[in-house]
């Protein structure tokens, strides 16, 4: 057994940490930043990693990623309110879908089918909970009706999804390049 077969794991919530530190300065991104790739990370934690123990590490993680972002980098603090709790419910749905979705790691056509679907589910949720709370709690809209908050959100919907889709199914495709040229790697013991 070689040192990367002995510490997958370690390799694989380092990359992980790192996606999220290299990306979560900039919801959708732009012109110099990439799009925040945290919901995609705790996904593939869940498929990769497993265990309680990654998921509160990288909820640490982000919780200090955005303070030393309002702190130290002049981010807006915009999104600190009450709701900011809710992050957490909201990444844990990411976490545990992807809990879901790691029975399905042989991936084939079928089975990468099966991870797009629940990813897609999985983020409408984390949608549901990280927007509808900010609305419900965070005291910035306290003359908007349902209807036009939804309005307003609903233009934010393809980004959310469409960030989480790619840094996913790159990842998930690249793992099943991975096991096609190099199966000898990922044999179990």
């Amino acid at each position: 057994m070689n040192w990367i077969t002995q510490n997958t794991k370690y390799l694989n919530i380092s990359a992980l940490a790192l996606l999220m530190a290299l990306t979560r300065s900039d919801h959708f991104g732009s012109a110099i930043s990439l799009p925040d790739a945290s919901l995609a990370v705790f996904y593939l934690a869940g498929i990769f990693l497993g265990g309680i123990t990654s998921l509160l590490l990288l909820c640490v993680e982000a919780g200090l990623l955005d303070y030393i972002a309002i702190a130290h980098w002049q981010v807006s603090d915009y999104c600190i309110s009450p709701a900011y709790i809710f992050l957490i419910p909201t990444y844990a749905v990411m976490f545990f879908a992807g809990r879901w979705s790691a029975k399905y790691s042989s991936l084939n056509s079928l089975n990468l089918v099966r991870q797009l679907a629940y990813l897609l589910v999985a983020v409408s949720i984390a949608f549901l909970i990280s927007n509808g709370s900010f609305y419900l709690l965070s005291g910035k809209f306290p003359d908007l009706s349902l209807v036009q908050y939804a309005e307003r959100v609903a233009k934010y919907y393809p980004a959310y999804v469409g960030s989480t889709l790619i840094y996913s199914l790159g990842v998930l495709v690249f793992t099943w390049l991975m096991q096609m040229l190099y199966p000898e790697a990922y044999k179990t013991a």
